[in-house]
């Protein structure tokens, strides 16, 4: 059984930092793009910033020069630097993880979600 576990979540103070983790585990070929997006209360799930397998990144402008994104591949693992934290980066933060499962002799893509950790930014 496939899972994606968050952990890393808590309060901190505006101007602080967290380091958000999450680790794939299960039965898996291998991994595509991985990701974090988040939800505020009454908002939508929004893309905060996405890694490809082979490095490549991008961010929402809202969190560009704050926040670093980035993956272990040998330990199907990726992380959200935050730094700078503001109150509005307030919000659930989800992984989302794009796999490649095998199944019967035949390979599939499908993505994947966390169950979210909670990020508070307050003072």
């Amino acid at each position: 059984q496939v899972q994606l576990v968050e952990s890393g979540g808590g309060l901190v103070q505006p101007g602080g930092s967290l380091r958000l983790s999450c680790v794939v585990s299960g039965s898996i070929f291998s991994i595509n793009a991985m990701g974090w997006y988040r939800q505020a209360p009454g908002k939508q799930r929004d893309l905060v910033a996405r890694i490809t397998s082979g490095g490549s990144t991008n961010y929402a402008e809202s969190v560009k020069d704050r926040f670093t994104i980035s993956r272990d591949n040998a330990k199907n693992t990726v992380y959200l630097q935050m730094n700078s934290l503001k109150p509005e980066d307030t919000a659930v933060y989800y992984c989302n993880a794009d796999l490649v499962l095998v199944l019967d002799g035949s390979k599939y893509q499908r993505g994947y979600w966390g169950q979210g950790t909670q990020v508070t930014v307050s003072s």
